[in-house]
């Protein structure tokens, strides 16, 4: 490490921000597997793009089918995933993008990796809270069945636990507000938080 140097390049994040004429940040998504994390987060970006803000969606099986195709799901390799993502997100908030970032992300100690990599000051935590019963009875991918019948280990949910963030930025019950409803709040927040960014 010590003959690495990073280069200095001018053209700087608030150069980007100046000519897409907003700010960056990485807005995290977390929740248990069905929660209904990657739809919010999708229309979350549609309305963002909507409204002429660049943004970057990254989703955690597009992920591990690219990046991470070479890491498993034992504790070490899921670590190695989101510090990887959390850097990728870091490059693109510097390319002065909103990045979308949906990946369960079951441990406290796993977002405040992400949320130190990319800057507390960039990270926009959104829990996606969706009681387990529900996402077993959603279970798009037979992933809870599969499992329920021993055939998945360390499934978040099941045999792995996950902690709800304690302060989110912006708590989602799926079960009480519908998607639309919950991705215009979100959007309301982002809006308001980078005019908080611009201001500073």
């Amino acid at each position: 490490m010590n003959n690495i140097i990073p280069h200095t390049f001018h053209i700087q994040r608030n150069d980007r921000a100046e000519l897409k004429g907003h700010g960056s940040l990485v807005i995290w998504f977390t929740g248990l597997s069905g929660s209904g994390k990657s739809t919010l987060a999708n229309r979350v970006e549609k309305k963002l793009f909507d409204l002429k803000y660049h943004t970057f969606s990254l989703d955690g099986d597009n992920i591990r089918r690219g990046l991470n195709k070479n890491l498993g799901f034992s504790r070490e390799d899921r670590i190695e995933n989101l510090r990887r993502i959390a850097e990728v997100a870091r490059l693109f908030i510097e390319s002065g993008n909103l990045v979308i970032a949906s990946f369960i992300s079951p441990l406290k100690k796993d977002r405040d990796l992400v949320r130190n990599i990319v800057g507390t000051g960039n990270f926009v935590e959104v829990f996606v809270n969706t009681p387990l019963e529900v996402c077993e009875k959603r279970d798009v991918k037979g992933l809870y069945k599969k499992a329920r019948a021993g055939e998945i280990k360390n499934f978040t949910g099941i045999d792995a636990p996950y902690e709800n963030p304690m302060s989110p930025d912006i708590e989602v019950k799926t079960d009480e507000e519908g998607v639309e409803e919950a991705a215009e709040r979100i959007v309301v927040f982002l809006k308001n938080k980078l005019k908080l960014i611009e201001n500073e």
